[in-house]
């Protein structure tokens, strides 16, 4: 049985969680592998809406064992009140396993995040105010404290008493800001250890013994292959590698144990927050992308900003795939494009007088490029009844595979609404 990766291929907001939550009833153990409560699934399915921010989609299956890797960096808090939440509403998390190597977002991450980002200015790059950053970086720098921490009292005192030292000299003397309390802090945090103790573990017998017995995986990715902190559009990125690789390494398997890459994409572009983006409109053809007016409207899960959208960039896509090895793409909200005389999809960038295939690598060259477009005749019948490829409007089947032939991927599911009901299996993705 095949190990199988689901990444977002844009700049997240695909609706990578309705699909996992689809494709995990195909699987025995769902992976959580990258980014932390800066990302928001939204899965709706035969037992409501659901706002998932770290608990992995397949958690509404109770055979599944769903894991949050130690890719991941987790607000217990967070968590907790997910783990509350789904309790309540009758969803067992009785299979939530936490790796013991995850690392631990604490308040003076969450402070540092918000004030450096007040502190660019004009030059804010739009992050989540959520720690996230700051955390990966006391990863790197050797001195962040891991879930595995919070069940151990001296461990924990230890560890903390050492970091807190150094980040309230730098709240109080560069931000003015008032310290942290290390009593307090130690508590809440023993305390969060107490709760989430009969989850939090090591992991990787759990996965291993699952690749042992061939049992299907699903890698459950957060945020898009565009924000990817060494390939994307930097410096407006996220802090972890969110694609193949970071399941790899956020996972704990190996890169030729992965057998398929599955790349999400929405059939037009969505953007939250600052960054680069060519292909954004605005106005009318705006409003009939956000879905001005409609539950589906394009918000942010976890940040609640209004999503910046615009045409489907090939460009970019095809830049992500190539990357990332996609071999199959997930094509979401086809419906919304439902109506449009005409569609527009970004097949190159012109720079002076030349055509790049490529992204640039600096925001200074994004600045410069014009988007070149492809015009494709739109629809007029309504998409969201239809259960079966062939029964598309021939221009929405054109469209679809003009995107799989610029991209370079095999069409795997076509999603025209919310639900799992309103998702076209066109491959055999696992």
């Amino acid at each position: 049985m095949p190990v199988v990766a689901l990444i977002g291929a844009q700049w997240g907001d695909e609706g990578k969680g309705h699909l996992v939550d689809l494709l995990a009833a195909r699987a025995r153990l769902v992976i959580r592998y990258g980014g932390g409560n800066n990302a928001g699934h939204t899965v709706v399915n035969h037992l409501g809406t659901f706002k998932l921010h770290l608990v992995p989609s397949g958690i509404f299956d109770p055979g599944i064992v769903n894991v949050i890797g130690p890719g991941v960096v987790i607000n217990p808090e967070v968590l907790i009140k997910e783990i509350d939440d789904l309790e309540a509403r009758g969803v067992s998390t009785a299979k939530l396993f936490i790796s013991d190597r995850a690392h631990v977002i604490m308040p003076y991450h969450i402070q540092l995040d918000q004030l450096q980002e007040e502190a660019r200015g004009e030059g804010r790059i739009g992050t989540t105010g959520r720690g996230i950053g700051p955390a990966f970086a006391d990863k790197m720098s050797r001195s962040g404290i891991r879930m595995g921490d919070l069940l151990h009292e001296e461990t924990l005192l230890n560890r903390l008493r050492l970091v807190l030292e150094e980040k309230n000299r730098l709240l109080t003397r560069l931000y003015n800001a008032r310290p942290l309390s290390l009593h307090d802090t130690y508590l809440t945090y023993l305390e969060y250890g107490r709760r989430l103790a009969n989850h939090i573990t090591d992991v990787h017998p759990i996965i291993h013994r699952a690749l042992e017995k061939d049992l299907p995986v699903l890698l459950e990715g957060a945020q898009g292959a565009l924000l990817d902190i060494d390939h994307g559009t930097y410096p407006f990125v996220t802090s972890s590698p969110p694609g193949a690789a970071g399941a790899c390494q956020g996972s704990g398997i190996g890169p030729t144990r992965i057998n398929s890459v599955i790349g999400v994409v929405k059939a037009y572009t969505t953007r939250v927050g600052e960054g680069p983006f060519p292909t954004e409109v605005d106005g009318a053809v705006a409003d009939t992308l956000r879905q001005i007016g409609t539950p589906w409207a394009e918000v942010g899960t976890t940040t609640g900003r209004l999503r910046r959208v615009g045409w489907f960039d090939a460009v970019m896509t095809r830049y992500a795939a190539q990357v990332n090895g996609i071999d199959t793409l997930a094509i979401t909200k086809l419906d919304v494009l439902d109506g449009l005389e005409t569609i527009k999809i970004c097949t190159g960038y012109k720079l002076n007088d030349a055509i790049l295939e490529y992204p640039p690598t600096t925001t200074a060259l994004f600045e410069q490029i014009e988007p070149v477009y492809e015009e494709l005749p739109g629809w007029s019948e309504p998409t969201r009844h239809i259960r079966r490829f062939a029964d598309l409007p021939d221009a929405a089947q054109a469209y679809i595979a003009r995107i799989c032939q610029l991209v370079g991927a095999r069409l795997g599911i076509v999603s025209v609404g919310p639900s799992r009901d309103h998702t076209i299996m066109v491959a055999d993705v696992f």
